[in-house]
């Protein structure tokens, strides 16, 4: 993958809960992060002592994580909204010229921080709560 623009990677919500996804607007940074965890079945007879994984074992998540400013008071709300009500809603990550992501995910974080003289700043971290699907692009 050659490089890329970072305002191309892009968070959407389902915001009524109909498939329409709507950009989280003001978001300055984006990071998506994918993990599994591992089953050990190593045992007395392993070679050498070895440590051995079970295959397609284990828990598999995404956690998602943007931070920006304020902008568009309607994809405020909804975020303030979810992560006050505990929503698990869909959502859409878009990272150019590798796919489309898309799945459940719960809102897990929101915090708010600002410099005396600069702008209010907000962070966001939300967790998969089900099956995510990819799209290559």
């Amino acid at each position: 993958m050659a490089a890329q623009k970072g305002k191309d990677l892009l968070l959407k919500v389902d915001g009524d809960g109909l498939g329409g996804f709507a950009t989280v607007a003001g978001l300055r940074s984006h990071t998506i992060a994918f993990n599994a965890e591992t089953i050990d079945v190593t045992d007395a007879e392993a070679t050498d002592q070895w440590r051995m994984l079970l295959a397609g074992g284990g828990v598999r998540r995404a956690s998602i994580a943007g931070s920006g400013v304020f902008k568009d008071a309607a994809s405020d709300a909804t975020i303030q909204g979810y992560f006050f009500a505990g929503t698990i809603r869909d959502w859409e990550v878009t990272v150019p010229d590798f796919g489309i992501l898309t799945g459940p995910f719960q809102i897990t974080t929101v915090e708010f921080a600002g410099e005396y003289n600069g702008e209010v700043a907000y962070e966001v971290a939300l967790e998969s709560a089900g099956p995510i699907v990819f799209a290559a692009a």
